[in-house]
């Protein structure tokens, strides 16, 4: 006979299982509190959205964040600095090349390497990064579509970043978290009969945008149900440090590509879109949208030129090393730095603070634009319905992984 088990937590001497900011004497009589999330599509990851409504009217919001704590900055203060950057993968997994280049970008500048890299290799990195680019923004486009009742363009957009992620594992072996980026310069060179693919697929891409503005960014329905809601104004985001298209939705063209002008962007010529309030108020869901539609045909000009460079003026050649700047011990001096880049979020810094001796930070803090830009959520979303606190949530835009680190 089994031995009868004796339970040590009953469900009445259970607390809630995540604390709350509001509780049921906060609440009027007609006001009820509804948890969104963690386990729910809309919120884009392990997010809880505790949400105070008056009927089908939003009265608050409060983001409640922790599922997903991935020790990024402990992980990176107990390994080389070349040993950190899977970690830094794993923040923004849908585009972590713009994340490597970030945080490689920090380590080259404080070796004071940075002019040393080959032009071919910051080229390379460009492109890579703006491949990326293009695959986040069509995560962002397509689930957004699909929030919202738009089925079609979510297999539209995922069919095409699917060419893209099928390249860049082509280049590092990966499918999203890729360790390519080095400190001093790449894990390898570009396949062979890489440019002209790459060439190929941005033929094939130039109509299929065109197809994606007709079927959901113009689409009535999607316009209808993203203008004039959510809107953020301009003082606001900045007031909250919101970067990237939550920013440029706002009607601000500040892009870090042309601000800080770092790797070869000076040498590139693209435009940094803005929202203009062409279908609503300027810095509501559609502009948002619009501005990373706007966005991927920019990173296709930039892929372009990344491509003429890398056949023409610094074309491959049998002498080449891509880790001919690597340095063999990454030690910088003792200093505090901070390096940010343009990731399709918006800004992602890193902080770094190294005491000379070691080349293990003793201290990286990662700034995050995820974080930042969830930061707005209950500002823009109280007076609106529920059905819209879903359309404002995906139209920032974020990932999990980065906002809790």
């Amino acid at each position: 006979m089994s031995q009868a088990i004796e339970y040590k937590y009953r469900p009445e001497n259970l607390n809630e299982s995540a604390p709350n900011k509001y509780t049921e004497a906060d609440l009027t009589r007609e006001e009820m509190i509804i948890n969104i999330g963690p386990q729910h599509p809309s919120t884009h990851g392990v997010l809880r959205l505790e949400v105070v409504t008056d009927g089908e009217i939003v009265v608050d919001v409060v983001p409640h964040m922790g599922y997903l704590h991935r020790c990024f900055e402990k992980h990176t203060e107990s390994v080389p600095f070349n040993q950190g950057l899977p970690f830094v993968d794993r923040m923004d997994y849908v585009a972590a090349m713009n994340s490597e280049h970030a945080f490689v970008m920090g380590a080259e500048r404080m070796l004071g390497i940075e002019n040393d890299i080959p032009k071919r290799v910051e080229y390379i990195r460009v492109l890579v990064a703006e491949l990326n680019r293009i695959a986040s923004h069509f995560v962002a486009i397509g689930t957004y579509g699909l929030d919202i009742g738009a089925f079609t363009p979510f297999l539209w957009v995922m069919r095409d970043r699917e060419h893209i992620l099928r390249m860049l594992e082509w280049i590092s072996g990966a499918r999203m978290l890729y360790n390519y980026i080095w400190v001093g310069g790449l894990f390898y060179d570009l396949p062979v009969g890489f440019e002209e693919k790459c060439m190929e697929f941005i033929s094939y891409l130039k109509p299929k945008l065109k197809e994606l503005d007709d079927v959901l960014i113009n689409n009535k329905i999607f316009v209808e149900r993203t203008a004039n809601v959510g809107v953020l104004p301009r003082n606001l985001a900045i007031s909250y440090g919101a970067t990237g298209p939550v920013l440029r939705g706002s009607g601000l063209k500040y892009d870090l590509r042309r601000v800080d002008g770092y790797s070869v962007y000076p040498e590139l010529d693209f435009d940094i879109p803005v929202g203009t309030g062409a279908m609503g108020q300027v810095g509501d869901c559609w502009d948002r949208t619009f501005v990373r539609v706007q966005e991927v045909k920019e990173s296709v000009k930039i892929i372009e030129q990344s491509l003429e460079q890398l056949t023409k003026a610094h074309k491959r050649t049998k002498d080449f090393d891509p880790r001919a700047a690597v340095p063999k011990k990454i030690r910088p001096k003792a200093q505090d730095f901070y390096v940010r880049a343009e990731n399709p979020k918006g800004e992602l810094g890193f902080f770094f603070r190294t005491d000379g001796r070691s080349d293990i930070p003793v201290r990286c803090k990662a700034r995050a634009c995820s974080f930042s830009n969830l930061s707005v959520l209950a500002d823009i979303t109280r007076g609106h319905m529920i059905a819209d606190l879903v359309a404002i949530i995906g139209s920032i835009d974020i990932v999990m992984g980065e906002v809790d680190r």
